[in-house]
């Protein structure tokens, strides 16, 4: 089975994240999107992350009429901070029947020479690389195996969302209705 594997913090999944997700699966041989969420981006502060199980939780919530989406929390297991080369890995191990490619916005494509083992990244796995605005790909070397999306964008963040929570504005429509009841209900971010 081709899987493409989704990381993120997930801090909490929206609306754009789901869209992202889907059009991979509308437009391109891959059969399902695992969103991995991690516990611990080694390139981003983690003061502001909700609790790891819970955002897990909330991705769960969103993706529950998804028979083609999943939500791993493989990296939980797995020394932390939480390196892709790491998980991939172990994944690779755990199915050896699967391929896996990694989707990821075009702004992290342009940091990926500064990930753990960037080199052996691309020597062992492809990527589906989404545009994101102020982010072209330009060019991409020969030796990675990359297939460009140009994907439906919204210009929304996880961090505009928690960003309305605390200024007590709505984020209605910005995450799924049943992930935005469970943070309301559970005054996530405030």
């Amino acid at each position: 089975m081709k899987i493409g594997l989704y990381f993120g913090s997930f801090n909490p999944i929206h609306t754009g994240h789901l869209i992202i997700a889907e059009h991979v699966l509308n437009y391109t041989d891959l059969d399902r999107v695992w969103l991995v969420v991690s516990p611990q981006n080694p390139l981003k502060p983690s003061v502001t992350l909700l609790g790891e199980y819970d955002r897990l939780h909330l991705v769960n919530l969103a993706i529950e009429n998804s028979n083609r989406l999943k939500a791993v929390d493989v990296e939980f297991r797995l020394p932390k901070p939480s390196y892709t080369i790491t998980t991939l890995t172990y994944l690779t191990e755990k199915y050896p029947d699967d391929e896996f490619t990694v989707i990821m916005g075009s702004d992290s494509f342009k940091n990926l020479p500064k990930w753990l083992n960037y080199e052996k990244l691309i020597r062992d796995y492809s990527f589906m690389i989404y545009l994101r605005p102020g982010f072209p790909i330009d060019s991409i070397r020969s030796d990675i195996k990359a297939e460009i999306l140009e994907a439906p964008m919204l210009d929304i963040s996880a961090s505009f969302i928690r960003k309305n929570i605390k200024e007590d504005k709505s984020i209605r429509f910005l995450v799924p209705d049943n992930v935005f009841e469970y943070i309301q209900t559970n005054n996530y971010f405030k």
